[in-house]
């Protein structure tokens, strides 16, 4: 069991029946009334973004979830198949679960979100950022480099991300698996 003042970002509570994820939280004080504790949550089983208001010290009902590194395999007709690093375990993963599937690429780690008491997956995280190559891009034009002009660029995943003109066809990027942003060029 614990309180308000437990709460910090990505916390997972159980509220009416389903899963959140704390997004962003803070206390309102006022000189008359009893503080007030908010947070923005997130569904993980159902996708939707609710803020919820409890008063300060009441109680609120955690769940217990173990971060565990899994390699992704492949997708299938199950959803998204990823394996243990430790015991070679396979879980099939919906994608609804996933923070940002276009970005996944065989043999890839990850973080899978367990909960321990049903250990079922709850979500999975990808790094932060990443390394991609560009497999195809419109070759910038020359002069064209006095503001900061993007051009779209597929990734070998598929994915469309835009990147500054100077990024050609088999290069390495940097992404930001966050925002789904260019962060800059890497080298060999």
């Amino acid at each position: 069991m614990a309180t308000t003042s437990d709460i910090s970002r990505g916390m997972i509570l159980k509220l009416e029946g389903s899963l959140y994820t704390v997004v962003e939280f803070g206390e309102n004080k006022t000189a008359r009334a009893a503080a007030k504790v908010w947070a923005r949550l997130k569904g993980l089983d159902n996708n939707r973004t609710i803020e919820k208001t409890w008063n300060s010290g009441e109680n609120i009902f955690p769940v217990r979830v173990e971060r565990k590194n899994y390699q992704y395999l492949y997708k299938d007709d199950t959803g998204y198949n990823f394996m243990d690093n430790e015991t070679f375990e396979q879980i099939a993963v919906q994608e609804m679960l996933i923070d940002a599937p276009q970005f996944l690429k065989e043999g890839q780690e990850v973080g899978v979100l367990i909960n321990t008491e049903t250990e079922l997956p709850m979500g999975v995280e990808l790094p932060d950022k990443i390394v991609m190559q560009v497999t195809y891009s419109e070759p910038g034009v020359r002069g064209d480099t006095a503001t900061r002009t993007l051009k779209p660029a597929t990734i070998e995943t598929g994915a469309t991300v835009m990147v500054p003109l100077f990024v050609n066809e088999g290069e390495l990027i940097r992404i930001n698996t966050k925002t789904g942003e260019y962060v800059e060029r890497v080298k060999e």
